[in-house]
């Protein structure tokens, strides 16, 4: 390669470190780091990605009348702010949904869980940057 025997073993010796280097790089990035748990945010996460609603009155099927609250919590801070946008639009989703439920179906829990997901669902479909992740009911009064 060189004239030099001393420059080639030089090269050598650089050119298999930089190898074991970028090898050792490679195994700690790839295989010896600990992954970050995704799983379950902590609950500092949840409440920065969390919006409160207005209480909402509204008459129920059964001509009662109720009044709610919800918190909602969506994945990302991004999706936060078009969902503060959206209030309007997601005030009238819960509007709708709760003038098609009876006072019965707030006795028990199931009825409670089924207007959270189909709020979830209906909320979803308007978004656009992120998504709902949980919707809470945070006060109920049916009168």
């Amino acid at each position: 390669m060189f004239n030099n025997r001393l420059v080639n073993i030089m090269l050598v010796i650089l050119i298999t470190l930089t190898l074991i280097g970028a090898l050792t790089l490679v195994l700690y990035t790839q295989v010896f780091q600990e992954s970050v748990a995704h799983g379950e945010p902590t609950i500092d996460e949840i409440l920065r990605t969390s919006v409160e609603t207005e209480e909402i009155t509204t008459n129920l099927l059964s001509n009662h009348v109720i009044r709610t609250q919800f918190v909602i919590q969506l994945d990302s801070t991004r999706a936060k702010t078009e969902f503060e946008k959206r209030d309007f639009q997601v005030n009238n989703i819960i509007i709708q949904e709760l003038s098609d439920m009876k006072e019965s179906d707030f006795r028990g829990s199931e009825g409670i869980r089924s207007l959270e997901k189909r709020v979830k669902d209906r909320v979803n479909e308007i978004m656009l940057d992120g998504e709902v992740v949980g919707v809470y009911m945070n006060r109920r009064i049916v009168q």
